[in-house]
């Protein structure tokens, strides 16, 4: 598995394109961005999340995970946030994990659906 990280939003839609150029097998991570007091999550769901999505996703031939941070609990209800309004995204929790292809986004799994690793492998092995 590669990670590739996307710091800045507007690098979204090209970092995506290039992951696509090279894996069938690409996965989008929304989750609560890393405080420097901890050097985790400041989301407890997805500090429970984070270690069993990659597992399973690494066991993804040529897989690519993208991680995409979102700053604090109030970004991700905004209405400005980015991903939120995005009409191909819609992210209304975090985690939120996406299945991406050429197409788009596919399914996807939200908040508590992230911890069970069965949840995710069924997902990442699903064809949609």
């Amino acid at each position: 598995m590669k990670c590739v990280r996307v710091n800045d939003p507007s690098e979204f839609d090209a970092k995506v394109a290039d992951a696509l150029q090279k894996s069938n097998s690409v996965f989008v991570l929304f989750f609560g961005r890393e405080v420097s007091e901890t050097n985790e999550s400041w989301c407890p769901d997805c500090v429970i999340a984070d270690p069993t999505v990659r597992k399973v996703v690494n066991t993804v031939e040529n897989s690519i995970l993208l991680e995409v941070p979102v700053d604090r609990k109030s970004d991700v209800s905004s209405p400005a946030n980015i991903f939120r309004t995005r009409e191909d995204i819609r992210l209304g929790a975090i985690p939120t994990l996406l299945k991406w292809t050429a197409a788009g986004p596919g399914s996807r799994l939200v908040e508590d659906e992230c911890f069970e690793e069965e949840n995710i492998v069924k997902f990442v092995n699903s064809s949609s």
